[in-house]
C-alpha cells in the first residue's frame, strides 16, 4: 500500500470514528505525519496509534489529535495556545486551521526538532517557545483556543486566565494515567464551564523546562 493510499485509509477511519468536521479531516490529509516520527516509525506514520519519540514522549495517537482539534471549533482568525509542542505534529495541523498558533515545549531538543520540521513544512503561522506550559504565555494573551497536549492533575489557573472571552480550552486532566479523560472548558462573561469528553492516556503535564544538551535529526 502507498503512503498515500494508508493517508487516506486513516482519514476514512477517523470519518467512521466520529469526526465529522471536514476542516479537522482537511487539515489532517494535509499534514505529512511521516516527518514527525522517528525514522524507525515512519513506516507505521498513517496507523491510528500513538507512537514513542525522543524524551519518552509520544505522538499522540491521530483519533485523539483530530478530536481533540474538532472539540477546539478553531475558526478561521483564531489565536491558539498549544502546551506541550512534542513533535510538532498536533500544531502543524492547528496551523491548517487558525491565523497563528503559539506552542511552548520544555524539552530543547524536541523544540528544536519540530521547528525542523515546521521550517520544511513552510508553517509561517507558528511561533515557538521553551519554557514552563503551566505557565501558559502571558506576554501573547488572551488566547481564542488553548490546547494541552499532556494531562494535567486539575486545570491550571494560569491557562484560564489567558483564555479570552467565548474561548476554548481542551486538555486531558486526572490524577493518575488510568483516570484521565478530555475535558472542554469553554469561558463566557468570565465564568467557566467544563466537560468531560472521552477517556484517554496521557504522558503528565509536568512544571517546568528542561535544558538538556540539543541534538536534532536532519
Amino acid at each position: 500500500m502507498t503512503e498515500e493510499a494508508r493517508k487516506i485509509r486513516l482519514v476514512m477511519e477517523l470519518r467512521k470514528s466520529g469526526i465529522t468536521n471536514t476542516r479537522v479531516l482537511s487539515a489532517i490529509e494535509r499534514v505529512p505525519r511521516e516527518i514527525f516520527v522517528l525514522p524507525s516509525f515512519v513506516d507505521q506514520a498513517y496507523e491510528n496509534t500513538a507512537l514513542p519519540i525522543d524524551q519518552g514522549q509520544t505522538i499522540s495517537q491521530p483519533f485523539v489529535v483530530a478530536f481533540m482539534t474538532q472539540a477546539l471549533e478553531v475558526r478561521p482568525r483564531a489565536r491558539v495556545l498549544e502546551i506541550g509542542t512534542g513533535s510538532g505534529y498536533q500544531a502543524a495541523v492547528l496551523s491548517r486551521l487558525c491565523r497563528r498558533v503559539y506552542t511552548i515545549e520544555r524539552f530543547k531538543s524536541l523544540l528544536r526538532q519540530a521547528e525542523i520540521s515546521f521550517k520544511a513544512l513552510g508553517l509561517h503561522n507558528v511561533v515557538t517557545r521553551h519554557g514552563d506550559g503551566m505557565l501558559g504565555w502571558p506576554e501573547q494573551a488572551p488566547f481564542d483556543r488553548i490546547i494541552v497536549t499532556a494531562a494535567a492533575k486539575e486545570i491550571p489557573p494560569a491557562l484560564t486566565e489567558q483564555l479570552a472571552d467565548d474561548g476554548i480550552l481542551v486538555l486531558p486532566v486526572g490524577q493518575n494515567a488510568w483516570e484521565q479523560s478530555i475535558v472542554k472548558v469553554t469561558k463566557s462573561d468570565g465564568r467557566l464551564e467544563s466537560r468531560d469528553l472521552l477517556p484517554v492516556r496521557f504522558v503528565p503535564l509536568v512544571e517546568g523546562v528542561v535544558r538538556e544538551s540539543v541534538s536534532v535529526r536532519h
